[in-house]
């Protein structure tokens, strides 16, 4: 096998820590002696131990004089775990192939240098588009200090995510469903405005396939929701986190009723329209370790993500069904002509059911 085999090997190892992990990264290692693979390991879960100890660890032979290949440059700072870089040493691994360089400024470039230092062959950059790909959620995070943002919508052929009456039960197929609740596995959080709410009382819980249940966000600048919503009845898992305007903290009685239902508040500024300000509602996510983020509506955050700027990546479900009128995805956002539409790259289409996602970035 080739070092791209085994990169490639690690990149599918390190997806069995989905879910686990965050805020880390997903990181899989494999252990390579006389061309035969002797051991593998990834990171399973946050605060446990790091691929390359679990690999090594579980290895079926003494490792001295092995080929080490991970996905993400080892660490070589301490945090919830030593150094990986030093037990690499330690057991006299005689090559390392990293997948790429982590951008975390505690680490990035370190653990090549230590590993260099203590005469140890490295190789770097293998598979590297992949291995970036893999960790976009991690990257994003631990660089710009807010959650990667992905848009996720349905909407009819012309364009409407609701009927006039507001009902968008259900735009797309089931199989799309399915999908979408593999998707919420996948990420920290699921975020809606106080309107879808009201008009669809969701659960946005992983129920139509296997994986855990993400955090629950909800835009409520008034604290004007009701406590029976199924949100708030439903938090058992006390999973839910309300964001909500600073100028909402003398409704004590309603905040002392969350509270003790086991929710999350956050506090954030308004912005000059009297919504809250997006970029810091971000921020304070990213301080309680919320590293990706899957909004699924409804017109108003699309709108106001859009706007702003503040989103990385679109997953657009398109249905073949007409209504004519209805709810647009997307309100003004101050374009008014067409030579200064935003721009966004198409990656990947895929047919799913009746339906056609669009994964577009920007």
């Amino acid at each position: 096998m080739t070092d791209e085999s085994y990169i490639q090997l690690a990149i599918e190892i390190a997806k069995k820590g989905t879910g686990g992990v965050s805020p880390n990264p997903l990181v899989g290692c494999v252990i390579v002696k006389n061309n035969k693979i002797i051991g593998a390991g990834y990171h399973e879960k946050f605060g446990s131990n790091h691929a390359e100890i679990n690999a090594i660890n579980g290895a079926k032979e003494d490792v001295e004089g092995s080929t080490l290949y991970i996905n993400l440059e080892p660490c070589s700072h301490h945090g919830k775990t030593p150094p990986c870089v030093e037990k690499i040493i330690q057991k006299k691994i005689k090559k390392v192939v990293i997948g790429t360089l982590d951008m975390n400024p505690l680490v990035s470039g370190a653990g090549v240098k230590k590993l260099k230092a203590a005469g140890i062959e490295v190789k770097a950059g293998v598979l590297e588009k992949e291995c970036v790909q893999l960790n976009k959620f991690f990257f994003k995070y631990i660089t710009k200090k807010i959650p990667y943002v992905t848009l996720k919508a349905a909407q009819t052929i012309d364009g409407r995510i609701a009927d006039k009456n507001g009902d968008s039960k259900w735009i797309s197929s089931l199989n799309s469903r399915k999908y979408v609740h593999t998707l919420r596995s996948k990420y920290d959080a699921v975020l809606i405005g106080s309107g879808t709410v009201i008009k669809d009382n969701p659960n946005l819980t992983v129920r139509l396939t296997e994986g855990r249940n993400p955090r629950r966000i909800v835009f409520d600048t008034n604290l004007k929701l009701k406590t029976s919503q199924r949100l708030y009845t439903n938090n058992g898992d006390k999973k839910l986190i309300v964001v909500t305007s600073k100028n909402s903290v003398d409704k004590k009685g309603k905040i002392k009723k969350l509270l003790s239902s086991g929710t999350q508040i956050i506090y954030v500024k308004e912005n000059g329209s009297g919504r809250l300000n997006l970029k810091s509602a971000l921020r304070e996510l990213y301080k309680i370790q919320i590293s990706s983020i899957l909004v699924e509506g409804g017109n108003e955050i699309f709108t106001s993500f859009i706007k702003e700027n503040l989103f990385d990546e679109i997953q657009l479900f398109i249905t073949p069904k007409i209504l004519g009128c209805g709810l647009p995805l997307i309100g003004s956002i101050g374009i008014k002509n067409i030579k200064r539409a935003m721009k966004v790259k198409l990656v990947n289409t895929e047919k799913i059911g009746d339906d056609l996602l669009l994964e577009l970035i920007k």
